[in-house]
């Protein structure tokens, strides 16, 4: 199987976002709040939004599922309050869910938390909950900067994150660390801001011991680590200052990087510095950047591509990243995919 590890609805039909522009503005008047029984999506509508987009593409580049969560830019955490967020959050939940029920074999969702600056992480804990039991969600995507590029939020080392931890342990379920749209302008959402968190929570995982008290605990960096891969000997650098082990050690049993990298040199660079064990394969197609690469002819996030022609993955590894890594991290998709006999 290829499994690709990354994916997001950013192809919703377009009653989800004039629901959401409506619980914008009531921010203002809440007399004139929308309800979520209000946003009428048929079955049919989610059908045609993933069957032209995703489904299409995954039967072109020859990827058979996708763990699939909401929309990361519409997450927007910054906006309104827990209640803003808790009620968004059960929407997107939901669509992702029911996509998941109409294409089984083609997705398995992942849920996206109600996050919002300044408030208790606990306070995302019943909907995690809701997700795992009832949803059969696979994975979170957890917000390190819910207030949207200014960082107001505690180093993921904090242990105000601690509860969320003990449930991602509890239930044996990885967090990809995913921030949500800039309000910053200095911060470019998906060019700055996503690969400035990228490399901001590995840095804050190594300057710390949460794995010590996490043992079990396990994050995927998305968009191929940020610039950790680049930088990998500046990392190790950082490490034996601080008189933390080896990266492989410190680090490497908890941490998994995935290949939402757009160019053939990128896929290259991170298949020779990080190992192979730590790949996850990956595209977050239809997402950041969408267009063909003119120097090749393919769409920029076709990933797959770059890994199949790496000379750095023999075909024993390239089965690692393409399936056999996500397996051993997404345990209860493994489990799920075991009992369809998959």
């Amino acid at each position: 199987m290829i499994i690709d590890v990354h994916g997001h609805y950013t192809t919703a039909p377009a009653a989800l976002g004039l629901w959401r522009d409506l619980q914008i503005a009531a921010l203002k008047d809440p007399s004139k709040a929308p309800k979520p029984s209000d946003l009428k999506i048929s079955d049919d509508a989610l059908r045609e939004s993933i069957e032209l987009n995703q489904l299409r593409l995954m039967k072109e580049r020859g990827s058979d599922l996708t763990i699939f969560s909401p929309r990361a830019s519409f997450m927007a955490h910054h906006i309104g309050d827990f209640e803003t967020s808790s009620t968004w959050a059960a929407i997107c939940n939901e669509l992702c869910f029911r996509v998941a029920e109409l294409f089984p074999d083609h997705f398995i969702p992942a849920a996206m938390l109600p996050q919002s600056p300044g408030v208790d992480p606990a306070t995302c804990i019943p909907e995690l909950v809701k997700c795992v039991e009832q949803f059969g969600n696979v994975g979170i995507n957890l917000n390190p900067d819910p207030s949207g590029g200014h960082w107001t939020s505690p180093p993921l080392s904090d242990k105000s994150w601690y509860p969320i931890y003990e449930k991602m342990v509890e239930y044996d379920i990885p967090a990809m660390v995913h921030v949500s749209t800039s309000c910053n302008a200095c911060f470019h959402t998906t060019g700055a801001h996503y690969l400035n968190a990228d490399t901001t929570a590995f840095m804050q995982c190594l300057t710390s011991d949460l794995f010590k008290d996490f043992p079990t605990l396990k994050f995927l960096i998305p968009h191929g680590g940020g610039a950790v891969p680049y930088h990998w000997g500046r990392f190790r650098g950082l490490a034996q200052e601080l008189k933390k082990p080896l990266l492989s050690e410190h680090l490497l049993n908890n941490i998994y990087f995935d290949t939402c990298v757009y160019h053939q040199p990128g896929i290259d660079l991170l298949t020779k510095v990080i190992p192979v064990k730590n790949i996850l394969f990956a595209s977050e197609m239809i997402g950041a950047v969408r267009g063909i690469d003119p120097e090749t002819g393919h769409y920029y996030d076709d990933t797959k591509r770059y890994v199949a022609a790496t000379a750095n993955l023999t075909d024993e590894e390239r089965h690692m990243v393409y399936e056999g890594n996500a397996r051993r991290v997404f345990t209860r998709m493994d489990a799920a995919l075991k009992a369809k006999g998959r």
